[in-house]
């Protein structure tokens, strides 16, 4: 996906020409400096505009914030130039699964105590934080995430699995590259092929390619079958976390504080449970907010290490299934 080229006329139409403030002018010179952004002469007015509005609603947030009404932080980011619209086109890919069917179902337990706490990075079960980039490949990126998660289980080797296999071999199933995919088709589709390359062998383009070019001799992982956690049921999915190793989520990421969110346990208003953008679930905990325990969701993002805590997110856990991380939830089997 590219970004939508704005002529001229779009930005008198929407009356941006000529209400840019100047003292904003070396922040915004420094902010495309540091994040290597260039423009059409016709849509660099529109930009910045779109980018003063942006800063303006995180510096609104964060004076809020330090007043104690909000348990999270906002920062201005690579996104910047962005409208929500635009941003949610670009990157939010996700398409939801309905449950049923034949994939089994992992359920609630009573009998099964899961610790307080669990990070599997601190296992070496997490590769680095990746960046899909403008392209709307989130689903594709949480399922090798899961993958990676596992094999490591198995074999203590972590691997970095390759998002452009599954983006340009799993169409038939469904699943269309940049511009949306499921999970659960992705680990349908390395079920069925009996492999996935590594990331080293089938690099990421950041595109769709229309062709696969999955190789076996350079098969780096495997599943057998899939599971989908209860639909909605945090306990569940507390608990295949805590057993199984990271887990593929799906979130409502389309509010602008999604979009800029720097630190804290997210808890906003404004999410949904309509699900619209794949992470990975690899484990969660406690902090203290503004004198309170607040129980968090550790989530891996693909926006990269600019993005939020160095490419996670705390996301609020026990909170009625907030921003509906419950609801699209699935693993692997190896």
């Amino acid at each position: 996906m590219q970004l939508p080229r704005l002529m001229g006329s779009l930005v008198v139409l929407l009356g941006v020409s000529g209400a840019l403030d100047p003292v904003l002018e070396q922040g915004w010179r420094g902010w495309k400096t540091f994040h290597a952004k260039e423009y059409p002469e016709e849509a660099e007015a529109f930009r910045r505009a779109v980018w003063e509005k942006n800063l303006r609603r995180i510096e609104h947030h964060n004076l809020e914030e330090s007043l104690g009404k909000h348990s999270y932080r906002l920062e201005m980011n690579h996104f910047g130039d962005l409208t929500d619209e635009e941003f949610n086109q670009l990157l939010n890919g996700f398409l939801a699964e309905r449950h049923g069917g034949k994939v089994p179902l992992f359920q609630e337990s009573a009998a099964w105590e899961t610790p307080k706490e669990v990070d599997w990075r601190a296992k070496g079960y997490v590769t680095p934080v990746k960046n899909q980039g403008h392209c709307g490949s989130c689903w594709a990126f949480s399922a090798t995430g899961a993958l990676e998660g596992l094999v490591f289980k198995k074999t203590g080797k972590l691997v970095s699995l390759s998002e452009q296999n599954l983006m340009d071999c799993s169409r038939r199933l469904g699943n269309n590259g940049c511009h949306g995919g499921f999970i659960t088709r992705a680990f349908q589709y390395v079920r069925d092929n009996k492999g996935i390359n590594s990331e080293l062998n089938y690099p990421y383009l950041e595109r769709d390619e229309f062709s696969c070019h999955y190789n076996p001799q350079d098969n780096a992982a495997n599943c057998t079958s899939l599971m989908q956690i209860q639909l909605g049921n945090e306990t569940a999915l507390e608990q295949a976390v805590a057993t199984v190793g990271p887990v593929s989520v799906a979130v409502d990421a389309s509010t602008f504080h999604f979009h800029f969110y720097k630190s804290g346990v997210f808890n906003d208003s404004q999410c949904s449970h309509t699900v619209n953008h794949a992470m990975l679930a690899v484990g969660y905990g406690t902090s203290q907010e503004n004198g309170n325990n607040a129980a968090y969701w550790l989530l891996k993002n693909s926006w990269s290490e600019q993005w939020g805590e160095k490419g996670y997110i705390r996301l609020a856990k026990g909170a009625n299934n907030h921003c509906g991380v419950a609801n699209q939830a699935s693993y692997p089997v190896l």
